[in-house]
């Protein structure tokens, strides 16, 4: 008797499977089938092509945010097989961003790190670049952006770094990619005080976020209308845990600071590990006097 409601309950179970992955197969053949009719004569990119169509919206999103266009451009080469996969042709996903419960569009299933992961369905190509940029505005990768945007090589590690992606390769593979197609062509210097405005914005919209990440970035098996898709085997683009967003105190922009009532140069100079003689240089200070609403530079 127990080894036939064991039987009865495996039998369930391998149909409920198959009822999901005809349901999930049912649901890709529908957005395949409207990627197709929406562009017809799609053609196949190289990676020439595929830098000369993308390369603008790399440029203006790192104008917005400073993640330099080289990255951003080496990340879509590298995830998207020069907007060849799958994913990319028909989901308009070119960075392997999956679906999490703050995501209202379609999903396209494909085996990543469980059988049917769901994948974020994009209107056009251009949508997805912008995607990247708001997956890349939280506080695990925060400190990236007190880096100047026409640094690749720290960007690359610290992608790595903050758990972007499980290869232990990944920097070498973006530095590779940038170097070889010259990507970093598209990276533009910022003045101090062009950075520290660009900052003051990105870590506004990161603080913001903060109390929100945890359910934003939560991984759904569908998303909320349903549809989505993967990365190639190289890469595999990792989710918060949630010790990592659970944390909401917000983060200190070391770019700059505002002076307080009751600082002192000495204090500030403690509780940001910078030396006194070094905030006066960045600042031009004379001495020590400082006033409340003063913003100091900390960092150069």
């Amino acid at each position: 008797m127990k080894n036939k409601t064991l039987a009865l309950a495996l039998l369930a179970l391998i149909f409920l499977n198959a009822c999901k992955s005809t349901k999930y197969s049912r649901n890709n053949k529908q957005i395949e089938k409207a990627a197709s009719k929406a562009n017809p004569n799609a053609k196949s990119y190289t990676t020439l092509n595929y830098i000369e169509t993308f390369k603008t919206v790399a440029i203006e999103e790192m104008n917005k945010y400073g993640i330099p266009a080289s990255i951003t451009l080496a990340q879509g080469i590298i995830e998207s097989g020069s907007g060849n996969s799958s994913l990319a042709k028909y989901a308009n996903n070119h960075f392997g961003i999956k679906c999490t419960s703050d995501w209202k569009g379609k999903g396209y299933y494909k085996e990543d790190d469980k059988a049917d992961d769901c994948f974020r369905v994009y209107k056009d190509a251009r949508e997805s670049y912008k995607d990247h940029s708001e997956f890349l505005k939280r506080k695990r990768y925060s400190f990236l952006f007190e880096l100047d945007k026409n640094d690749y090589k720290n960007w690359a590690l610290g992608l790595k770094q903050a758990g972007y992606a499980t290869n232990p390769k990944y920097p070498d593979l973006l530095i590779s990619v940038i170097d070889r197609y010259q990507l970093y062509q598209y990276d533009q210097p910022e003045s101090e005080k062009d950075k520290l405005k660009r900052e003051d914005k990105v870590f506004s919209e990161i603080n913001a976020n903060i109390p929100n990440e945890k359910k934003k970035f939560t991984p759904v098996v569908s998303p909320p209308s349903k549809q989505v898709m993967k990365t190639p085997d190289t890469l595999r683009i990792s989710t918060p845990k949630a010790e990592e967003v659970n944390n909401t105190a917000p983060i200190f922009k070391p770019g700059a600071y505002t002076v307080k009532q009751g600082d002192t140069l000495y204090g500030i100079s403690k509780k940001f590990n910078v030396d006194i003689d070094t905030i006066k240089t960045l600042n031009n200070l004379n001495d020590e006097g400082i006033k409340i609403g003063q913003k100091l530079i900390l960092v150069k």
